[in-house]
């Protein structure tokens, strides 16, 4: 007779475990659940994605709000923008959405977006008045916004792996290709007047 395996799954060293059936790993199953952080701002988590196929070429966005129970979904579509510029704006628009000062998780599956919060890249090129190595950082417009955003909320930027089975990431790049595929598309002036 064979006897019941003691084999754990395979999880890869430093992947989050997910809590069984949620598509969430524990860590976001946590943070689902709170209302509030220790400070007492409202606690909230965002997942973001931006979508543009030809890049350039028309593109989109799509957001998950999520507080405790509540949920919001936002997306919209430009005639002509670039993927990073999607990436951003999703972030953008989903902390433009927080009327108060609120403490954010935000996961998005851009290392560009990432990369730039969370190693100081996105403040430095702003102290140096959008330039980098003496040429124009690009996207200037979007971090600026993204930076005054980050000054009002106690934002923590996470990244997550994209098309790997996360929920809330998969709801995200639906949303942000649906958006980039629609037919009232908006124009992404910051980018059009540049080219």
């Amino acid at each position: 007779t064979l006897k019941p395996s003691s084999a754990k799954p395979f999880n890869p060293p430093g992947a989050p475990k997910k809590k069984r059936g949620t598509g969430y790993s524990e860590d976001e199953t946590r943070e689902l659940e709170m209302l509030e952080s220790g400070d007492g701002l409202k606690y909230v988590v965002i997942y973001t994605h931006g979508a543009c196929p030809g890049n350039p070429d028309p593109g989109g966005y799509g957001v998950v709000l999520l507080h405790g129970k509540d949920r919001k979904e936002f997306s919209r579509g430009f005639r002509l923008t670039t993927n990073n510029r999607m990436e951003m704006l999703a972030c953008i628009v989903g902390l433009q959405e927080l009327k108060d000062p609120c403490a954010v998780t935000l996961y998005s599956d851009s290392q560009y977006v990432i990369n730039s919060m969370t190693k100081g890249w996105a403040k430095r090129w702003e102290k140096n008045k959008w330039k980098r190595n003496g040429e124009d950082v690009p996207n200037a417009d979007l971090w600026e916004k993204m930076l005054d955003l980050c000054d009002k909320h106690n934002v923590k930027f996470n990244w997550v792996r994209g098309h790997s089975g996360n929920k809330e990431n998969e709801r995200c790049d639906q949303l942000a290709r649906q958006a980039a595929l629609g037919f009232d598309m908006a124009i992404d002036s910051g980018y059009e007047a540049k080219i």
